[in-house]
């Protein structure tokens, strides 16, 4: 390859014909003269990408061209950075023809060539990347923005530390001012509810050891009046150290107490009888079924009682249904004060109700019954007409209990009871 032409500029050096390879470069190259900033070479983008000619590009310098280096004392404090460093990168705004700017990541090594200094440049235009990076950060502050306004509360745990971040969100949902909240694990932790702790550090301890995909859970934490709000915590490991264990988790946290008091309330209302509030037909057959599975395997009796309002009929058609409501609440809440605590009663259908006690012979089961008939009369005996109830009992004995022979027997136990006069208990036959 033959030698290049000298450069028009008074003291440039002569290159070699590789300089054409330079042409072909995407980024701008700049020979510049280290005492002055003349630019003593150029390839065809340094000039093409200012909007100038090859001669035009050397009548400039640095200093006219770059907007961020202003006079001579500038420059030399940047040539002996230069000088200094392999590599001494710069980021600045050169100044096109046409009057705009464009924003330039500058590299420059210096070397000496035919017993002169020269300093090589390299400059990138960076106009779409720095577009792109404000953009980008314009977008994060908003994204950041909308997740931390738009959802109850975030956090960010690094793990090592056990520090801690909450969100100002978090922080107003839990009744707390900006500052407050002491930035570690505890403080979230020491306020889950004691019911709920153990199941919740679990769960998140599981997703740490990878045996859960992420970490989700539903728990009641307290806020700063003591109270507690339902919350549904969600979260996943972000970041893992060299050896693969989590050093941040990052999550947020929703107020769910609405939904949740709701549904406790559906399932209330799906479990309880809506007139008396004791437990529905469908709760009740729901316990036997579990209390019978219980004695078959711990080997304990069960023992049940049917329990009927007498002529309740009467109440109805003489005193009119808001009366007769009002004794079926009495009446219910009458057996269920004459039970234990760990027993159930539930309305079984319109006058009648059930008893289910765990762990009670038939001999119990009776005393119970009579308990029961006995408190009906003195809570409800003055009332017009006199209220009463006729009771049937029946009790298994593990492992032969079988719930359809048990309820069968004591509904004939209360058929017996209401055929020889009410207001009495009957057992049933062996």
């Amino acid at each position: 390859m033959a030698d290049a032409e000298p450069s028009p500029q008074a003291g440039a050096p002569r290159l070699p014909a590789a300089e054409a390879l330079f042409d072909q470069l995407a980024d701008a190259a700049y020979l510049i003269d280290p005492e002055t900033s003349r630019i003593v070479w150029g390839n065809r983008k340094s000039w093409e990408s200012l909007g100038l000619s090859r001669d035009e590009v050397l009548d400039h310098s640095v200093l006219s061209l770059q907007k961020d280096v202003h006079g001579l004392p500038q420059w030399s404090e940047i040539a002996a950075a230069i000088r200094s460093s392999e590599c001494f990168r710069f980021l600045g705004r050169h100044r096109h023809q046409q009057g705009h700017e464009v924003e330039v990541e500058v590299n420059t090594t210096h070397f000496e060539l035919d017993g002169r200094s020269y300093f090589l440049s390299i400059a990138r235009d960076i106009t779409n990347r720095v577009a792109q990076e404000v953009d980008a950060n314009r977008r994060e502050k908003q994204l950041w923005f909308a997740l931390n306004e738009a959802t109850d509360g975030l956090w960010d745990w690094e793990v090592p530390t056990s520090t801690l971040f909450f969100s100002p969100q978090l922080k107003r949902m839990l009744g707390y001012g900006p500052d407050e909240m002491e930035p570690v694990l505890e403080t979230w932790s020491s306020n889950v509810h004691p019911e709920d702790r153990a199941r919740v550090m679990a769960v998140l301890q599981e997703h740490l050891e990878g045996k859960r995909a992420r970490y989700e859970a539903e728990y009641r934490i307290r806020n700063r009046n003591g109270h507690y709000l339902w919350v549904h915590d969600r979260g996943r490991v972000c970041e893992c150290g060299p050896d693969g264990q989590p050093v941040r988790v990052v999550g947020m946290v929703q107020d769910v107490s609405d939904r949740k008091q709701l549904e406790l309330q559906l399932q209330a209302l799906a479990s309880s009888d809506m007139l008396t509030g004791l437990a529905n037909r469908r709760q009740g057959t729901i316990f036997l079924k579990s209390q019978v599975e219980l004695c078959q395997r711990l080997g304990l009796p069960l023992g049940l009682a049917f329990i009927d309002i007498d002529n309740f009929k009467a109440i109805n058609d003489i005193y009119g249904h808001l009366s007769g409501d009002q004794v079926l609440r009495q009446v219910g809440q009458v057996i269920k004060g004459a039970v234990r605590g760990s027993d159930m009663v539930c309305r079984w259908g319109g006058e009648e109700f059930i008893a289910i006690a765990t762990n009670t012979t038939l001999e119990q089961m009776a005393l119970v019954a009579e308990k029961i008939r006995q408190a009906v009369v003195q809570e409800l005996g003055g009332h017009s007409p006199p209220v009463t109830v006729s009771i049937g009992v029946a009790a298994g004995s593990s492992p032969a209990i079988d719930v359809t022979a048990l309820m069968a027997a004591a509904d004939s136990a209360l058929y017996r009871a209401k055929a020889a006069g009410r207001n009495r208990v009957e057992v049933a036959r062996a």
